[in-house]
């Protein structure tokens, strides 16, 4: 399900003495089976630019052509468009409110209509995926299982509607290292299993560069990088200059060629790091 954004600008107040530009005319194309990851500091305009593409939020100017129908003009039914794409909001776990974490996740798919067996088997895959047992947890409480647990469950509840598109908002936001790593891993099984388009909101450098097939550069309302990883982690200047950074291990790998060291400039992960070391090593015993 294509996705095209098309000089999309949003102004927050306007017209007051607080009014400030959030989206200067943002122009994206979004094709199937994409994963993204979309960074920038605080302020960039990522949430705002997520918002616009669930149809939370209406532009100031500009079109967003979700599969061939502009969810701008004013006849739209936004709700169709919702089941398409799906939003885990930042710090989602504030929004379980259900008695069972079987009943929270499966109250999405009710309002789809679809029968009840239907909704049993969407629940028991969403569960499956994002690594909660059915049999084991179904009957508990969501407030009564841990921070991370809590995350992977309003992820599930999203996940459960099948949505075309899913948009994750800071979904490691909080999180320890472990649950970090585990909900990651969960992102990058839910690619897999549904063959979904999936947009990931992060600050994390580290994060994206083990997911994201292309990565997505705001700051200050306007794109400044489009790319895939490899491209993007090169513009340590530019990135720096926007309150940004690549991967510890970039900074790593370029001291290293400083030194003469025979490493590709193309490393941003620690497991190609590995690789690339133990060459080296290997070269030289």
């Amino acid at each position: 399900m294509p996705i095209e954004i098309k000089n999309l600008t949003h102004t927050y107040m306007a017209g007051t003495p607080f009014e400030m530009k959030a989206l200067d005319n943002v122009s994206i194309n979004i094709e199937d089976g994409e994963f993204i990851a979309l960074i920038g500091h605080t302020g960039s305009g990522k949430s705002t630019l997520i918002q616009h593409i669930n149809g939370l939020l209406k532009p100031s100017s500009g079109q967003i052509i979700i599969d061939g129908t502009d969810i701008t003009e004013k006849k739209v039914k936004l709700s169709g468009i919702r089941k398409k794409v799906g939003l885990v909001f930042q710090y989602s776990e504030y929004q379980l409110f259900e008695e069972t974490i079987e009943k929270d996740i499966a109250f999405g798919p009710k309002n789809l209509g679809i029968s009840l067996e239907q909704v049993d088997k969407r629940v028991k895959r969403a569960m499956n995926m994002v690594g909660l047992d059915y049999e084991k947890y179904k009957d508990i409480s969501p407030f009564d299982i841990s921070g991370g647990q809590k995350r992977r469950v309003a992820i599930a509840g999203v996940v459960a509607m099948e949505p075309k598109v899913l948009i994750l908002d800071e979904p490691t936001a909080g999180l320890d290292p472990k649950g970090r790593d585990e909900i990651l891993n969960n992102i990058k099984e839910l690619k897999k299993e549904y063959n979904m388009t999936i947009i990931l909101v992060s600050h994390s450098m580290e994060d994206v560069a083990k997911l994201a097939g292309r990565i997505i550069v705001m700051s200050s309302g306007k794109i400044i990088l489009d790319g895939e990883p490899k491209e993007v982690f090169k513009q340590v200047d530019l990135l720096e200059n926007v309150g940004l950074a690549v991967p510890q291990v970039t900074y790593l790998i370029r001291e290293l060629r400083k030194k003469g060291f025979d490493v590709s400039d193309e490393i941003y992960t620690i497991d190609e790091a590995k690789r690339q070391l133990l060459k080296i090593l290997r070269r030289q015993s």
